[in-house]
This record gives C-alpha cells, structure tokens and sequence, in this order.
C-alpha cells in the first residue's frame, strides 16, 4: 500500500477534511498517477450530500496528472507521461457493451472512479480529490500536447457526456442543434457543435448569458421563457442537447425538434413524463446518454485538441474544496471548478 492525502467527506453534513489515503500497490497492468488538477462535477456534490454510511467518500472522477510509476505489464505509458482519467476505472471486458468499447454500459456494471467496487479486491474506490491515484492504464488516456491540463480536466465527463450523443447523433456540417442549459455540460456542447460544424443555437431560460453564448460560438440564442421565440423555433433543430440539471417538462424542448430529430436528455436523471403526442408529430425521438467508452473518449481528447476546446474553468487550491461544492449547489461558477490538487504535497 501507498500514503497520499485527500480531501474526504465523512458525511453529507460534514466539510470534507484532509486526510491520509491508501492506495493499493500496483498491479501488473496499473499505472500511478499524481493528480495534478480535478474537475468539480454535480455529481460529486449529490455523492457527498447522499453520504449517509461513515465511511470515508473521496469524490473526483475528471482529473490530470503525471504518471509517476508503472506496473511490469503496461507498455503504453511511462513514467512521465501526462495522462487524463474519468469516471470509469474498469469493466468486465467481456459483455457486448465491453466488446463495443461501450465500458460506460458494461452490463456488470462499470466501476467508478469512486464509489465503485473494486473487481479485484472488493474494496470500495476512492476518487480524484487526492495527490495520487492508482489505475489500470487501459482506463486512462494521453493527454494531447496543447490542452491546458487544467483546463482539459472537465473533458474526461461533461466533454466526453456531451461527445458521445453528438457524435451518435451525427452531427456534423448543415447539422442544426440547439442546446438547453448553459453550465458545465451545455458550454462544452455549444463548443464541440460548432466545431463539428454545426448551426449551434443555445436556449436558456433568461437573456444574462446571452453574451457568453455567442462567445462560446453559438450562433443564436433562444429564450425559453419567451413564448414567441420558443414557437419561432418549432420544429426547427435536427439535435436538442438537454443539459438542464433541475426536473423540467420536456414538452417545449421537443417541440422544438424537427421532424425525425432527436432530444438527447442529458441533464437530469430521473423520472420524466411527457405528452406522447409530442413524439408522434413529427417522428420525434427521445434519447440519452452518459460518459462514454474508451475509443470514444480518446476520439473526443484528439479532437478537443485539434480544435483547441477545453472547459472555461475557475481554479482553486484544493483547500477551497468546500467552497467550490457550497458555490457550485448555488450555480455559482462559469462554468467548471478546477482543483489544483499541488498544495496537498
């Protein structure tokens, strides 16, 4: 076993706290990782709130780093390399979903960064919110020369969230797409859209992020809470990214859908209802997505490089830990918080 230190939460109350932190010795396909930078994700604050057992939870599952050591087997990486590592850190390998290289949908279950159970051990993982993380170099990526290692972070799961549907979707030159939620999801999509090549329209409910919209490469942005620009825009997109974090009726989403179009939801999990008649005209469809699988995630990173896309973050010591999940339950960022995890040495 290896000592490094995290921040850990003990309870959903509780601030997260410094703390020494094992890590498992390397296996022969492991690489260790110094955690350089770690994405603060939405789905870091529910863990930490859901946090109920007294064990220590360590979040963080979009993280950079250096690789610091390598098990005997691993021939991809070396000491030195920098790398990129998301929330999956193992599959089966042998479902249909695994043989896809669709790990994200591994029908044993994937195993999360943290939280998960360690196929090996049994023991439970613990996430990025460290100076040190142990994992099986197949479940992490080289970071492209260029990309801020700050900056990419967020990449490894709100870019790669928002990649896999666009790309599934074909989204592509003459594409039209709208995307509903400016936050740390949505920015990304807004970015890889136009990229893609797409008319890239951005709906939000009120006109105050109107101005980043179009800085961001959007070509338009539409008021939900307007109902003339909303049913100006009916039947007008052949894609419809919903990021929106909050419950919300889907209906004036899919209207904007054109015919055979589709509404990727991504925002939410959880329970929707919807007004059928809302797919049936127009042959509408409604889908999702989540993560994404190892080729998916390298295409995703070579292309974020190539068109030079990264998430618009704020960096913070790891200290502030706290005050990054208290502002981020308020939507108080634009659009990602980053932890500089180097005050931990």
């Amino acid at each position: 076993m290896r000592t490094t230190v995290s921040w850990q939460a003990d309870g959903p109350a509780a601030p997260l706290r410094r703390a020494p932190l094992e890590r498992r010795d390397l296996r022969p396909d492991d690489i260790a990782v110094r955690v350089d930078y770690c994405g603060v994700c939405h789905t870091d604050l529910h863990a930490v709130e859901a946090h109920e057992d007294g064990t220590p939870l360590v979040p963080g599952h979009e993280f950079t780093g250096v690789v610091t050591e390598t098990g005997p087997e691993v021939t991809d990486f070396a000491v030195g390399d920098a790398v990129a590592v998301g929330n999956i850190v193992d599959s089966c390998g042998t479902c249909a979903m695994c043989r896809a290289g669709q790990e994200n949908f591994c029908r044993e279950f994937p195993t999360l960064t943290y939280g998960g159970t360690d196929r090996h051990d049994g023991s439970t993982t613990r996430g990025g919110f460290a100076r040190a993380y142990v994992v099986r170099s197949r479940f992490a990526h080289r970071l492209p020369p260029g990309l801020d290692p700050a900056a990419a972070a967020p990449l490894l799961c709100a870019g790669v969230t928002v990649w896999e549907p666009l790309r599934a979707l074909g989204v592509g030159p003459g594409s039209r797409v709208a995307v509903a939620g400016l936050g740390g999801l949505g920015h990304l999509a807004v970015k890889i859209a136009v990229a893609l090549g797409a008319e890239t329209a951005v709906i939000s409910r009120t006109p105050d992020k109107a101005e980043d919209a179009l800085r961001l490469g959007a070509h338009e942005v539409i008021i939900s809470g307007d109902p003339e620009q909303m049913a100006a825009a009916r039947d007008r997109f052949d894609v419809v990214i919903d990021t929106i974090s909050a419950p919300h009726d889907l209906g004036p989403y899919l209207r904007l859908v054109a015919m055979d179009g589709t509404l990727s939801h991504l925002g939410h999990l959880g329970p929707v209802t919807l007004e059928t008649t809302d797919l049936l005209v127009g042959r509408k469809k409604l889908s999702s997505a989540g993560s994404g699988g190892t080729p998916a995630t390298a295409a995703m990173l070579a292309f974020c490089a190539e068109h030079d896309i990264t998430a618009d973050i704020e960096l913070l010591p790891s200290s502030r830990v706290n005050e990054a999940l208290d502002r981020l339950r308020r939507n108080d960022v634009r659009y990602r918080f980053v932890l500089d995890m180097s005050d931990l040495d």
